[in-house]
């Protein structure tokens, strides 16, 4: 019956639905791995309405595609992951001071908000980097 079905619609097309089937599947039972699985197999249908190959071809190019896409997502939602992570996610990065560093003191600007900072004095607009989080007190050292 599968196969008759498969006949019917063809190759190309029986891809795409099972793309949209995991797709919207994913909408339903959210865990983010099946979005990349249904991208993948919507993208193979696609390629084989372009340029047809056999069954072998589809399965190895679906196989590296749902590889590709999950590792790309994987590393994406690790480096966009400082979300909820408060004063924590400043750290590491660098940003300009808003007032100097005088007797240990100053703020930095960080979108919207201004932070105390405490490090090595430093003119005002110097580049600072963040290396740690006491509270709402951000500790600072200049940056190379």
């Amino acid at each position: 019956m599968i196969a008759s079905f498969v006949e019917a619609i063809g190759p190309a097309w029986t891809w795409i639905l099972i793309g949209l089937v995991l797709m919207g599947t994913e909408l339903v039972a959210s865990g983010v791995f099946l979005l990349w699985l249904g991208l993948a197999a919507l993208v193979t249908g696609l390629q084989i309405l372009l340029v047809p190959m056999p069954w072998q071809g589809q399965i190895l190019l679906f196989g590296i595609l749902s590889v590709l896409f999950a590792v790309v997502a994987s590393r994406r939602s690790r480096a966009a992951n400082t979300l909820n992570q408060g004063a924590q996610g400043l750290v590491g990065r660098d940003y300009p001071l808003a007032a100097p560093i005088v007797a240990g003191e100053g703020h930095i600007r960080v979108n919207d908000t201004l932070w105390r900072v405490t490090g090595p004095d430093a003119p005002l607009g110097a580049r600072v980097r963040v290396t740690g989080v006491e509270g709402t007190l951000l500790t600072v050292v200049a940056a190379s």
